[in-house]
């Protein structure tokens, strides 16, 4: 029986703790905040110096001392405040660099049928505006302590120079840290939703511009706006209240602070009349008062980025919470091949696609040789694509079991299999990458010039990729890109040059015109007296030369064995071939022949 890999939770060291990233580089954090503390020092050094400047003009006393110390603390204040904040900038990109690239890696090892249900969308969200959100936390998460670190420095100077005064600013101030409390609390939770839903809102319109052919085609822009205008209504009302929240945030800090200014000049009116507080003391402590709210109103307004950054931390984290593929088999040896063992056998393997009603896969077995050519054929839905990603493992049997190259496919470690395996799928799908580096992918060593141009020229592409602007180097994807046709045969190529010893090409004609088929016949049955080759097709005349066939319909494998043993005893063989005639293919020959063209 199957033996599915080990989906236990990841590794504690795996988790995100944005922390542990920002003090990854200590260095240049802490000459950040010693630059910071440098400017927060100039900072509070002015009022003390207005207040010797107003002691100097009522004593007719020279002026140039404090003015030039001013002068001193401000460009030294503005030189170290911008040299924090670039030091914080690059350590902010860095971090969120790292975390991007930890999130790409394991989203690119997620099993298929995790990442489908995943979304591509929900997942791009995660490097996209959930990195974002952390971001903002290296800023604030440096700027808070300097913030608090400020306004103790300031209310400490402050109670110096009176401290009834100080006490009535605390007790206003702490009224406002009572409300301020119960609105960030209810942030976290908003954010997570606004990042959820923006993660559904691009999952749909990544869908929809994927399927735009067919949209443009059936005129169906109303029927996919409506899905897509469902799901932004949704992000707008959660955006909406959690705009209510933190607009709530600074209008409760302005209102806090105006009423602690208030308060203040009151109590100091009252004490300046009753003598006990002089007019150059009141003027520096009103000068700290105002100094200290753009730090409170920092550390309020900071509290609230935190706790978004902290939701997206707590989304990309149950990202890296998913297993890897690779997790069953990660540490397992990579066994040799046995000599003499098929290729790859199929035993009773059930599969069920994951939200499906019925199997895809029922109780299916075949086997395919070492060398030579195997077509898998049937009707659209036999489970004939399904039994191809069983054996690359894309997807997990439910029962039974499959063999490769003589062992249990779960005894092999993920790369080794795949090493041993090329694999063309029905979209031909190419990287956003060059054509050289398209056709060596998978491969260890590199390939020489000669054979990619031998193996180029074999699938008929030689002459349209020299016609490319850089030939081989040419970057495809974007602004360059091949067609069906051409993207068809360069999968093959790459599936030439591997040095895999099982070829899997699911459909791989569907795109080609005679000339192009008849040179692709040519080639797998030259792969096929070297390889194993295992081909998928609707039209049986690309198969004409397969030494083994395998036929099956919903789910079951009917009957193996070559063609003309199947046309003598397979029925459903034998309908699947005339009813490829009776299209208007081409004639049949004689029974005990594959078909030239059907």
């Amino acid at each position: 029986m199957f033996r599915r890999p080990s989906t236990s939770p990841a590794q504690p060291e795996t988790t995100l703790r944005l922390r542990r990233e920002l003090f990854a580089h200590p260095g240049p954090l802490a000459v950040a905040v010693l630059l910071a503390l440098t400017a927060t020092a100039a900072g509070l050094s002015v009022p003390l110096l207005v207040k010797d400047v107003i002691t100097r003009f009522a004593t007719h006393e020279s002026l140039t001392t404090p003015i030039t110390w001013m002068c001193v603390t401000a460009v030294v204040g503005a030189a170290s405040q911008a040299g924090s904040g670039f030091l914080l900038a690059r350590i902010g990109e860095r971090m969120i660099y790292h975390i991007r690239t930890r999130i790409m890696d394991h989203s690119l090892r997620l099993p298929m049928t995790r990442m489908r249900s995943e979304g591509v969308g929900n997942l791009t969200t995660r490097i996209t505006s959930d990195a974002l959100l952390m971001r903002q936390v290296v800023d604030v998460g440096a700027q808070l302590p300097l913030s608090a670190l400020t306004v103790l420095f300031t209310l400490g100077v402050m109670a110096w120079i009176d401290w009834v005064l100080t006490l009535v600013t605390i007790a206003s101030l702490a009224i406002v840290t009572v409300a301020l409390t119960m609105i960030i609390s209810q942030v976290k939770d908003n954010i997570a939703g606004q990042q959820n839903s923006i993660g559904l809102i691009a999952q749909r319109f990544t869908a929809s511009l994927e399927s735009l052919t067919t949209i443009k085609a059936y005129r169906a822009e109303k029927l996919a706006l409506r899905g897509l205008s469902a799901d932004a209504d949704e992000l707008r009302a959660i955006s909406v209240q959690g705009a209510k929240l933190l607009t709530a945030i600074p209008a409760v800090t302005t209102l806090g602070n105006q009423f602690a200014m208030i308060a203040v000049i009151l109590t100091g009116g009252a004490r300046m009349a009753a003598g006990d507080l002089g007019i150059a003391d009141f003027a520096a402590f009103i000068l700290y008062i105002l100094q200290a709210i753009p730090p409170a109103t920092a550390l309020t307004q900071g509290f609230g980025r935190i706790q978004a950054g902290l939701a997206a931390r707590d989304r990309c984290n149950e990202l890296l919470a998913l297993p890897q593929e690779a997790d069953g088999t990660r540490d397992l040896p990579e066994p040799e091949p046995v000599p003499g063992q098929d290729a790859v056998t199929l035993h009773d393997v059930t599969y069920t696609h994951p939200g499906a009603t019925a199997p895809a896969l029922r109780a299916a077995s075949f086997t395919t040789r070492r060398q030579g050519l195997t077509a898998v054929v049937g009707a659209s839905g036999a489970g004939k694509t399904t039994a191809l990603s069983l054996i690359d493992r894309f997807d997990t049997p439910d029962e039974g079991h499959i063999t490769v190259l003589g062992h249990p496919l779960d005894r092999w470690p993920l790369d080794a299999l795949r090493s041993r395996i090329s694999y063309v799928d029905q979209s031909f799908t190419l990287l956003e990458a060059t054509v050289r580096e398209n056709l060596q992918l998978g491969r260890t060593t590199p390939i020489s010039e000669d054979d990619i141009r031998r193996t180029l020229e074999s699938v008929g592409l030689l002459d349209e990729i020299a016609r490319l602007p850089q030939g081989l180097d040419t970057p495809l994807g974007r602004a360059i890109n091949l067609s069906g046709g051409q993207r068809q045969r360069m999968a093959l190529a790459r599936a030439l040059l591997s040095q895999a010893e099982i070829v899997l090409l699911d459909e791989p004609t569907s795109q080609l015109d005679g000339i192009n088929e008849q040179r692709f016949r040519a080639v797998v049955d030259d792969l096929a007296t070297k390889r194993s080759v295992i081909v998928v097709a609707h039209r049986l005349s690309t198969v004409q030369h397969a030494s083994h066939v395998v036929m099956m319909d919903q789910g079951r494998v009917l009957d193996t064995g070559p063609h003309h043993i199947l046309m003598e005893r397979c029925e459903a063989y034998r309908t699947l071939v005339r009813s490829q005639i009776i299209a208007g293919r081409r004639e049949t020959p004689a029974p005990d022949h594959m078909p030239a063209a059907v």
